[in-house]
């Protein structure tokens, strides 16, 4: 079977950033699936191109099945949304002209956000006569109106019509979250699949102490505290400077903040501006990568904005965070909740509260051993029920239930 994906924010496993669907491809590589990726060559988290002249297509092989295509796209990280709904719209372009090319696709399978390049998905899925399927990782535009970047009214109501649009002619809707799924439903989805997200357990040894990454910046004999990923409005990171404030006198802990995004700028200069001598801005690494800094921390944060939309997500490095066998410091509540506390697995805290979470990392300094309790049971419940083979599994039965529909 061949599967045509067409995904805007992809990232390799030797890149920065959410590496769900490249790890998805390998596994449906490995059962003799043929899988073609059109993706972007501008990195959503970093805004990098790899260097040289933008062309109009790159090609890029991962083994004999999977192959990636790097499509043109307009490059607006950390620009207006106006220049980023033009970026939106030339890979929506470029993917379409270039998936026009790739033959003997069996399913078509678009992703959002960027919603605009489902409709190039929707496009190739109706030339090519094959199914679509479309996957939600995130509620868009829902979530860009409740943070406040998405603000034209013309665009939101553009924007709500190809939501509803798009889940209608779906031959199904898949989304990486329970709690997308009624809000789907509401809007018009008439099959609705949930391939949640999780982690590539195989990659994460939690018996590693990450001296490697302590050495290298700085960290020995800290207790470290470790946020990995996206430096947006949406991850209230704020919240994070004014916890390490409040454990300024505790010189033994030291926050991690490792990635990057628009408003790590601003982040850097709160923290300067507060004197946080406890407080480390790391450049983002990769997925290959991203194992070695885990396994540093001895406790990490998962953290969003006190949204009510936000209850519904699924954070992908919530996931790695407990394949790595690490204590959560958890300032975000629903269904990621549920989950960290089914499993044991750390110390959910509310949301945009500093002074609980400095209390639950004060916590999980003073008592180190019940934080590697804590740590061994994410482990445990990761790999029962969110390793990202067992979800391949998930995945490649809907694939073939939807291509063999006639």
């Amino acid at each position: 079977m061949h599967i045509l994906l067409i995904h805007q924010a992809f990232a390799a496993l030797d890149e920065p950033g959410g590496t769900r669907h490249h790890e998805l491809a390998r596994h449906l590589a490995a059962r003799g699936y043929k899988v073609t990726i059109i993706a972007s060559p501008v990195s959503y988290l970093t805004g990098t191109t790899g260097g040289g002249r933008p062309h109009w297509v790159e090609r890029r092989s991962d083994g004999p099945n999977i192959t990636i295509l790097r499509a043109y796209t307009y490059p607006a990280l950390h620009r207006s949304f106006v220049h980023r709904v033009f970026s939106f719209l030339s890979f929506m372009v470029s993917s379409f002209m270039i998936g026009l090319g790739v033959r003997q696709v069996d399913l078509v399978w678009g992703t959002s956000p960027p919603i605009f390049q489902g409709v190039a998905a929707w496009l190739l899925s109706r030339l090519k006569r094959r199914p679509f399927l479309f996957e939600v990782r995130d509620l868009w535009p829902a979530f860009a109106v409740a943070v406040g970047v998405l603000r034209q009214p013309l665009l939101i109501r553009l924007s709500e019509w190809l939501e509803r649009f798009l889940y209608r002619r779906a031959d199904a809707v898949m989304v990486n979250s329970p709690g997308y799924i009624e809000h789907v439903r509401q809007r018009g989805a008439k099959r609705v699949a949930l391939v949640p997200n999780g982690a590539e357990t195989a990659m994460f040894n939690p018996q590693d102490d990450g001296q490697a990454f302590r050495q290298q910046h700085g960290l020995q004999g800290k207790f470290v505290v470790l946020y990995a990923g996206a430096h947006g409005l949406s991850n209230d990171l704020g919240v994070v400077l004014q916890a390490a404030r409040q454990l300024g006198e505790r010189p033994e802990i030291a926050f991690v903040l490792l990635g990057d995004g628009k408003e790590k700028p601003n982040l850097i200069a709160q923290a300067q501006q507060l004197g946080l001598s406890n407080v480390h801005f790391l450049p983002p690494v990769s997925k290959n990568e991203m194992p070695g800094a885990l396994a540093a921390a001895d406790a990490c944060i998962g953290i969003l904005k006190p949204i009510e939309l936000y209850k519904t997500t699924y954070p992908n490095k919530v996931f790695d965070y407990l394949a790595a066998g690490r204590p959560v410091v958890l300032a975000i509540d629903g269904v990621i909740r549920q989950v960290v506390e089914a499993a044991g697995a750390g110390i959910p805290v509310p949301p945009g509260d500093p002074a609980a979470m400095a209390a639950a990392v004060l916590e999980l300094a003073q008592h180190p051993a019940r934080g590697r309790e804590m740590g061994m049971r994410a482990r445990q419940y990761v790999e029962a029920h969110f390793d990202r083979a067992r979800l391949a599994d998930q995945l490649a039965d809907l694939l073939v239930n939807l291509a063999v529909k006639p």
